[in-house]
Protein backbone atom coordinates (compact mmCIF):
# COMPACT_ATOMS: atom_id res chain seq x y z
CA UNK A 1 0.00 0.00 0.00
CA UNK A 2 1.25 3.40 -0.95
CA UNK A 3 1.48 6.10 1.70
CA UNK A 4 -0.58 9.25 0.84
CA UNK A 5 0.29 12.71 1.98
CA UNK A 6 -1.32 13.99 5.19
CA UNK A 7 -3.32 17.23 5.31
CA UNK A 8 -3.07 19.74 8.12
CA UNK A 9 -5.78 17.78 9.92
CA UNK A 10 -3.38 14.83 10.23
CA UNK A 11 -1.13 16.63 12.65
CA UNK A 12 -3.78 17.19 15.41
CA UNK A 13 -2.62 15.65 18.65
CA UNK A 14 -4.37 12.48 19.72
CA UNK A 15 -5.44 11.42 16.18
CA UNK A 16 -3.93 8.36 14.59
CA UNK A 17 -2.74 8.47 10.99
CA UNK A 18 -5.39 5.97 10.00
CA UNK A 19 -8.29 7.99 11.39
CA UNK A 20 -6.80 11.21 10.13
CA UNK A 21 -6.96 9.92 6.58
CA UNK A 22 -10.86 9.71 6.81
CA UNK A 23 -11.51 13.25 8.32
CA UNK A 24 -11.90 15.15 5.01
CA UNK A 25 -14.78 12.99 3.87
CA UNK A 26 -16.56 13.18 7.16
CA UNK A 27 -16.26 17.02 7.18
CA UNK A 28 -17.78 17.31 3.72
CA UNK A 29 -20.71 15.15 4.78
CA UNK A 30 -21.51 17.22 7.89
CA UNK A 31 -21.22 20.46 5.93
CA UNK A 32 -23.80 19.21 3.44
CA UNK A 33 -26.30 18.48 6.20
CA UNK A 34 -25.95 22.05 7.70
CA UNK A 35 -26.36 23.69 4.34
CA UNK A 36 -29.60 21.79 3.72
CA UNK A 37 -30.95 22.93 7.12
CA UNK A 38 -30.27 26.60 6.50
CA UNK A 39 -31.82 26.39 3.04
CA UNK A 40 -35.02 25.00 4.55
CA UNK A 41 -35.22 27.88 7.08
CA UNK A 42 -34.72 30.44 4.31
CA UNK A 43 -37.55 28.96 2.25
CA UNK A 44 -39.92 29.15 5.23
CA UNK A 45 -39.03 32.80 5.90
CA UNK A 46 -39.47 33.76 2.26
CA UNK A 47 -42.82 32.05 2.07
CA UNK A 48 -43.99 33.87 5.23
CA UNK A 49 -42.99 37.29 3.91
CA UNK A 50 -44.65 36.55 0.65
CA UNK A 51 -47.88 35.75 2.47
CA UNK A 52 -47.98 39.11 4.27
CA UNK A 53 -47.21 40.96 1.09
CA UNK A 54 -50.04 39.30 -0.67
CA UNK A 55 -52.58 40.23 2.05
CA UNK A 56 -55.57 42.15 0.68
CA UNK A 57 -55.89 45.96 1.20
CA UNK A 58 -59.18 45.56 3.04
CA UNK A 59 -57.52 46.19 6.44
CA UNK A 60 -57.10 49.95 5.75
CA UNK A 61 -59.51 52.19 7.80
CA UNK A 62 -61.97 54.21 5.71
CA UNK A 63 -62.03 57.99 6.43
CA UNK A 64 -65.16 58.96 8.49
CA UNK A 65 -67.86 61.08 6.90
CA UNK A 66 -68.78 64.29 8.75
CA UNK A 67 -72.31 65.67 8.58
CA UNK A 68 -74.45 68.13 10.54
CA UNK A 69 -71.85 70.90 10.66
CA UNK A 70 -72.06 74.55 9.64
CA UNK A 71 -69.41 75.86 7.24
CA UNK A 72 -68.37 79.49 6.92
CA UNK A 73 -66.01 81.00 4.37
CA UNK A 74 -63.61 83.55 5.81
CA UNK A 75 -63.60 87.05 4.37
CA UNK A 76 -61.75 90.14 5.66
CA UNK A 77 -63.86 92.82 7.32
CA UNK A 78 -63.10 96.39 8.37
CA UNK A 79 -62.75 96.81 12.11
CA UNK A 80 -61.77 99.69 14.34
CA UNK A 81 -58.11 99.30 15.24
CA UNK A 82 -57.21 100.06 18.84
CA UNK A 83 -54.12 100.46 20.94
CA UNK A 84 -53.96 98.47 24.17
CA UNK A 85 -52.65 100.56 27.04
CA UNK A 86 -52.32 99.72 30.71
CA UNK A 87 -52.70 101.77 33.82
CA UNK A 88 -53.81 101.90 37.44
CA UNK A 89 -57.19 102.61 39.00
CA UNK A 90 -57.17 105.58 41.37
CA UNK A 91 -59.80 107.54 43.24
CA UNK A 92 -60.73 110.84 41.64
CA UNK A 93 -60.66 112.58 45.03
CA UNK A 94 -57.95 111.63 47.52
CA UNK A 95 -57.36 113.48 50.78
CA UNK A 96 -54.21 113.14 52.87
CA UNK A 97 -55.22 114.00 56.43
CA UNK A 98 -52.63 115.75 58.60
CA UNK A 99 -52.72 117.54 61.93
CA UNK A 100 -52.90 121.33 62.29
CA UNK A 101 -51.48 121.29 65.83
CA UNK A 102 -48.71 119.43 67.58
CA UNK A 103 -49.63 116.93 70.24
CA UNK A 104 -49.95 113.32 71.24
CA UNK A 105 -52.57 111.19 69.50
CA UNK A 106 -55.00 110.21 72.25
CA UNK A 107 -57.50 108.11 70.26
CA UNK A 108 -58.09 106.55 66.82
CA UNK A 109 -61.71 106.12 65.78
CA UNK A 110 -61.10 104.36 62.44
CA UNK A 111 -58.93 101.72 60.82
CA UNK A 112 -57.85 100.98 57.28
CA UNK A 113 -60.74 99.95 55.07
CA UNK A 114 -63.44 101.76 57.07
CA UNK A 115 -66.04 103.82 55.24
CA UNK A 116 -66.40 107.31 56.70
CA UNK A 117 -68.76 110.22 56.17
CA UNK A 118 -67.75 113.80 55.64
CA UNK A 119 -67.13 115.42 59.04
CA UNK A 120 -66.83 112.11 60.89
CA UNK A 121 -64.28 112.01 63.72
CA UNK A 122 -61.10 110.17 62.74
CA UNK A 123 -58.73 110.77 65.69
CA UNK A 124 -58.09 113.10 68.63
CA UNK A 125 -54.97 114.89 69.82
CA UNK A 126 -54.11 115.93 73.39
CA UNK A 127 -56.07 119.17 73.90
CA UNK A 128 -55.14 120.25 77.46
CA UNK A 129 -53.24 123.34 76.35
CA UNK A 130 -56.00 124.18 73.87
CA UNK A 131 -58.59 123.96 76.65
CA UNK A 132 -56.62 126.41 78.82
CA UNK A 133 -56.20 128.77 75.90
CA UNK A 134 -59.93 128.69 75.31
CA UNK A 135 -60.65 129.42 78.97
CA UNK A 136 -58.29 132.41 78.93
CA UNK A 137 -59.99 133.73 75.82
CA UNK A 138 -63.41 133.34 77.43
CA UNK A 139 -62.24 135.29 80.49
CA UNK A 140 -60.84 138.06 78.32
CA UNK A 141 -64.05 138.30 76.39
CA UNK A 142 -66.10 138.51 79.57
CA UNK A 143 -63.84 141.28 80.87
CA UNK A 144 -64.17 143.19 77.63
CA UNK A 145 -67.95 142.99 77.86
CA UNK A 146 -67.86 144.48 81.37
CA UNK A 147 -65.55 147.24 80.22
CA UNK A 148 -67.94 148.02 77.39
CA UNK A 149 -70.82 148.23 79.83
CA UNK A 150 -68.84 150.59 82.09
CA UNK A 151 -67.85 152.74 79.17
CA UNK A 152 -71.44 152.94 78.04
CA UNK A 153 -72.62 154.09 81.45
CA UNK A 154 -69.84 156.68 81.64
CA UNK A 155 -70.83 158.03 78.24
CA UNK A 156 -74.46 158.27 79.28
CA UNK A 157 -73.52 160.16 82.45
CA UNK A 158 -71.26 162.53 80.58
CA UNK A 159 -73.94 163.29 78.01
CA UNK A 160 -76.55 163.99 80.77
CA UNK A 161 -74.13 166.23 82.65
CA UNK A 162 -73.26 168.15 79.52
CA UNK A 163 -76.97 168.58 78.75
CA UNK A 164 -77.69 170.09 82.18
CA UNK A 165 -74.75 172.46 82.02
CA UNK A 166 -75.79 173.55 78.51
CA UNK A 167 -79.06 174.86 79.96
CA UNK A 168 -77.13 176.65 82.66
CA UNK A 169 -74.83 178.10 80.01
CA UNK A 170 -77.83 179.29 78.04
CA UNK A 171 -79.07 181.05 81.21
CA UNK A 172 -75.62 182.63 81.60
CA UNK A 173 -75.13 180.74 84.87
CA UNK A 174 -71.73 179.29 83.87
CA UNK A 175 -68.90 180.48 81.72
CA UNK A 176 -68.03 179.27 78.24
CA UNK A 177 -64.87 177.62 79.56
CA UNK A 178 -66.85 175.51 82.00
CA UNK A 179 -69.23 174.55 79.21
CA UNK A 180 -66.36 173.48 76.94
CA UNK A 181 -65.01 171.30 79.73
CA UNK A 182 -68.26 169.36 80.13
CA UNK A 183 -68.70 168.91 76.38
CA UNK A 184 -65.12 167.62 76.08
CA UNK A 185 -65.75 165.10 78.85
CA UNK A 186 -68.84 163.90 76.97
CA UNK A 187 -66.87 163.43 73.73
CA UNK A 188 -64.07 161.56 75.57
CA UNK A 189 -66.64 159.22 77.11
CA UNK A 190 -68.01 158.46 73.64
CA UNK A 191 -64.53 157.75 72.31
CA UNK A 192 -63.79 155.52 75.27
CA UNK A 193 -66.93 153.55 74.60
CA UNK A 194 -65.85 153.05 70.97
CA UNK A 195 -62.39 151.96 72.11
CA UNK A 196 -63.83 149.45 74.56
CA UNK A 197 -66.15 148.18 71.80
CA UNK A 198 -63.10 147.40 69.65
CA UNK A 199 -61.60 145.63 72.65
CA UNK A 200 -64.71 143.49 72.78
CA UNK A 201 -64.28 142.63 69.09
CA UNK A 202 -60.67 141.59 69.66
CA UNK A 203 -61.63 139.50 72.67
CA UNK A 204 -64.38 137.80 70.66
CA UNK A 205 -61.90 137.04 67.86
CA UNK A 206 -59.41 135.64 70.36
CA UNK A 207 -62.11 133.41 71.83
CA UNK A 208 -63.11 132.19 68.35
CA UNK A 209 -59.47 131.48 67.53
CA UNK A 210 -59.02 129.53 70.75
CA UNK A 211 -62.09 127.44 70.01
CA UNK A 212 -60.90 126.75 66.44
CA UNK A 213 -57.48 125.80 67.77
CA UNK A 214 -59.12 123.37 70.17
CA UNK A 215 -61.15 122.01 67.26
CA UNK A 216 -57.90 121.14 65.48
CA UNK A 217 -57.31 118.54 68.19
CA UNK A 218 -60.28 116.62 66.75
CA UNK A 219 -59.37 115.48 63.22
CA UNK A 220 -62.41 114.80 61.03
CA UNK A 221 -62.84 113.39 57.53
CA UNK A 222 -62.83 116.02 54.77
CA UNK A 223 -64.96 113.85 52.46
CA UNK A 224 -67.12 110.77 52.23
CA UNK A 225 -64.95 107.80 51.34
CA UNK A 226 -62.77 104.97 52.57
CA UNK A 227 -59.71 105.04 54.82
CA UNK A 228 -56.97 103.50 52.68
CA UNK A 229 -53.88 104.21 54.78
CA UNK A 230 -53.11 104.78 58.46
CA UNK A 231 -49.72 106.17 59.40
CA UNK A 232 -50.08 106.80 63.13
CA UNK A 233 -50.99 105.02 66.34
CA UNK A 234 -52.31 106.06 69.75
CA UNK A 235 -49.46 107.64 71.69
CA UNK A 236 -47.59 108.85 68.63
CA UNK A 237 -46.73 112.51 68.20
CA UNK A 238 -48.75 114.42 65.64
CA UNK A 239 -46.79 117.15 63.86
CA UNK A 240 -48.43 119.81 61.68
CA UNK A 241 -48.23 118.88 58.01
CA UNK A 242 -47.16 115.27 58.56
CA UNK A 243 -49.74 112.82 57.07
CA UNK A 244 -51.72 110.73 59.53
CA UNK A 245 -54.44 109.10 57.37
CA UNK A 246 -55.43 108.84 53.72
CA UNK A 247 -59.09 108.97 52.74
CA UNK A 248 -60.21 108.26 49.17
CA UNK A 249 -63.55 108.92 47.59
CA UNK A 250 -65.65 105.74 47.50
CA UNK A 251 -67.78 106.82 44.55
CA UNK A 252 -65.60 108.31 41.83
CA UNK A 253 -62.70 106.41 40.25
CA UNK A 254 -60.51 106.84 37.20
CA UNK A 255 -57.86 104.82 35.40
CA UNK A 256 -54.61 106.63 34.77
CA UNK A 257 -53.48 105.08 31.47
CA UNK A 258 -49.96 105.30 30.05
CA UNK A 259 -50.41 106.01 26.32
CA UNK A 260 -47.68 105.67 23.70
CA UNK A 261 -46.48 109.00 22.31
CA UNK A 262 -47.51 107.88 18.80
CA UNK A 263 -51.13 108.60 19.80
CA UNK A 264 -50.34 112.12 20.94
CA UNK A 265 -52.85 114.47 19.35
CA UNK A 266 -55.24 111.67 18.30
CA UNK A 267 -57.13 111.32 21.58
CA UNK A 268 -59.82 113.77 22.66
CA UNK A 269 -61.53 114.47 25.95
CA UNK A 270 -64.89 112.70 26.08
CA UNK A 271 -63.89 109.79 23.81
CA UNK A 272 -65.43 106.47 25.03
CA UNK A 273 -62.83 103.86 25.93
CA UNK A 274 -63.43 100.13 26.70
CA UNK A 275 -61.65 99.16 29.94
CA UNK A 276 -60.97 95.72 31.42
CA UNK A 277 -60.33 95.20 35.15
CA UNK A 278 -59.06 91.61 35.27
CA UNK A 279 -59.05 91.35 39.07
CA UNK A 280 -62.81 92.00 39.13
CA UNK A 281 -63.54 90.36 35.76
CA UNK A 282 -65.15 93.70 34.94
CA UNK A 283 -65.59 95.05 31.42
CA UNK A 284 -66.85 98.60 31.33
CA UNK A 285 -66.71 101.68 29.14
CA UNK A 286 -65.23 104.87 30.48
CA UNK A 287 -64.64 108.31 29.04
CA UNK A 288 -61.44 110.29 28.76
CA UNK A 289 -61.70 113.10 31.31
CA UNK A 290 -58.21 114.57 31.08
CA UNK A 291 -55.12 114.25 28.90
CA UNK A 292 -51.82 115.39 30.36
CA UNK A 293 -49.78 117.23 27.71
CA UNK A 294 -46.32 116.22 28.92
CA UNK A 295 -44.54 113.08 27.66
CA UNK A 296 -42.36 111.01 29.96
CA UNK A 297 -38.89 110.96 28.35
CA UNK A 298 -38.08 107.53 29.81
CA UNK A 299 -41.22 105.57 28.89
CA UNK A 300 -42.05 107.74 25.85
CA UNK A 301 -45.67 107.90 26.97
CA UNK A 302 -48.18 110.39 28.29
CA UNK A 303 -51.06 109.97 30.75
CA UNK A 304 -54.77 109.89 29.93
CA UNK A 305 -57.33 109.78 32.75
CA UNK A 306 -60.41 107.66 32.03
CA UNK A 307 -63.40 108.02 34.38
CA UNK A 308 -64.82 104.62 35.41
CA UNK A 309 -68.03 103.24 36.88
CA UNK A 310 -68.56 99.77 38.25
CA UNK A 311 -68.93 97.70 41.41
CA UNK A 312 -65.92 96.85 43.55
CA UNK A 313 -63.58 99.50 42.17
CA UNK A 314 -60.72 100.55 44.42
CA UNK A 315 -57.36 102.19 44.09
CA UNK A 316 -54.40 100.16 42.88
CA UNK A 317 -56.23 97.77 40.54
CA UNK A 318 -54.62 96.94 37.20
CA UNK A 319 -56.54 98.20 34.18
CA UNK A 320 -56.34 97.63 30.41
CA UNK A 321 -57.81 100.15 28.00
CA UNK A 322 -58.38 99.92 24.24
CA UNK A 323 -57.74 103.35 22.78
CA UNK A 324 -59.06 104.11 19.27
CA UNK A 325 -56.30 104.21 16.65
CA UNK A 326 -58.00 103.84 13.25
CA UNK A 327 -59.34 101.02 11.03
CA UNK A 328 -57.88 97.83 9.59
CA UNK A 329 -58.92 94.59 7.83
CA UNK A 330 -59.16 91.47 9.97
CA UNK A 331 -60.34 87.86 9.80
CA UNK A 332 -63.01 87.22 12.43
CA UNK A 333 -64.45 83.91 13.58
CA UNK A 334 -67.19 83.13 16.14
CA UNK A 335 -66.19 81.78 19.51
CA UNK A 336 -68.05 78.55 18.76
CA UNK A 337 -65.47 77.70 16.08
CA UNK A 338 -62.53 77.64 18.51
CA UNK A 339 -61.47 74.19 19.76
CA UNK A 340 -58.86 73.92 22.49
CA UNK A 341 -56.85 70.73 22.87
CA UNK A 342 -54.74 70.98 25.97
CA UNK A 343 -52.38 73.88 25.41
CA UNK A 344 -53.29 74.11 21.72
CA UNK A 345 -55.83 76.51 20.25
CA UNK A 346 -57.26 75.87 16.81
CA UNK A 347 -60.31 75.15 14.70
CA UNK A 348 -61.44 72.73 12.01
CA UNK A 349 -61.08 73.80 8.37
CA UNK A 350 -62.09 72.01 5.16
CA UNK A 351 -60.05 72.10 1.97
CA UNK A 352 -61.37 72.06 -1.61
CA UNK A 353 -61.90 68.29 -1.50
CA UNK A 354 -63.92 68.45 1.71
CA UNK A 355 -61.14 66.97 3.84
CA UNK A 356 -61.27 68.36 7.38
CA UNK A 357 -58.10 69.19 9.27
CA UNK A 358 -57.36 70.76 12.64
CA UNK A 359 -55.59 74.11 12.16
CA UNK A 360 -53.57 75.77 14.90
CA UNK A 361 -54.30 79.49 15.11
CA UNK A 362 -53.19 82.54 17.07
CA UNK A 363 -56.05 84.60 18.45
CA UNK A 364 -56.05 88.38 18.78
CA UNK A 365 -58.66 90.75 20.15
CA UNK A 366 -62.44 90.49 20.28
CA UNK A 367 -64.60 92.57 17.98
CA UNK A 368 -68.37 92.50 18.56
CA UNK A 369 -68.18 89.03 20.07
CA UNK A 370 -66.00 87.55 17.30
CA UNK A 371 -62.33 86.67 17.66
CA UNK A 372 -59.58 88.03 15.45
CA UNK A 373 -57.34 85.40 13.83
CA UNK A 374 -53.76 86.66 13.64
CA UNK A 375 -52.19 83.58 12.01
CA UNK A 376 -53.10 80.07 10.85
CA UNK A 377 -55.87 81.02 8.39
CA UNK A 378 -56.31 83.24 5.38
CA UNK A 379 -59.17 84.77 3.43
CA UNK A 380 -61.19 82.18 1.49
CA UNK A 381 -60.59 79.32 3.95
CA UNK A 382 -63.67 77.35 4.94
CA UNK A 383 -64.07 76.64 8.64
CA UNK A 384 -66.57 74.75 10.77
CA UNK A 385 -68.47 77.20 12.99
CA UNK A 386 -71.32 74.94 14.12
CA UNK A 387 -71.37 71.33 15.26
CA UNK A 388 -67.61 71.33 15.88
CA UNK A 389 -68.07 68.42 18.27
CA UNK A 390 -68.80 66.25 15.23
CA UNK A 391 -65.64 67.24 13.40
CA UNK A 392 -62.73 64.79 13.19
CA UNK A 393 -59.23 65.55 11.98
CA UNK A 394 -58.87 63.78 8.61
CA UNK A 395 -62.62 63.29 8.12
CA UNK A 396 -64.50 64.13 4.93
CA UNK A 397 -67.55 66.35 4.69
CA UNK A 398 -70.59 64.34 3.75
CA UNK A 399 -71.75 67.11 1.42
CA UNK A 400 -68.42 67.06 -0.45
CA UNK A 401 -66.87 70.34 -1.54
Amino acid sequence: MKARPLSHLDIRPGVSPEKAGNLPGRFEKERGKGLAFFLAIAVLLLSGCGGEKAAPDATRTKEPLISGVVIETLAPVRVAESFEATGTVKAVHTSIVAARVMGTVTSLAVKEGDLVEKGQLLLTIDDRDAVQREKAAEAGYAEALKARETAGQSRTLSELTASRYRKMYDEKAISRQEMDQFETQSRVAALEQERVQETVHRAAAALSEARIYRGFTQVVSPLRGRVTEKRTEVGSMAVPGVPLLTVESAADFQAEIAVDESLSGRLKVGTPVPVLIEALDLRTTGRIAEILPTVDPQSRSFTAKVVLNGPGLRSGLYAKALLPKGEKEALLVPRTAIVEKGQLTGLYAADGQGVVSYRLVRIGRTYDGRLEILSGLRAGDRIIVGGVEKAVDGGILATGK
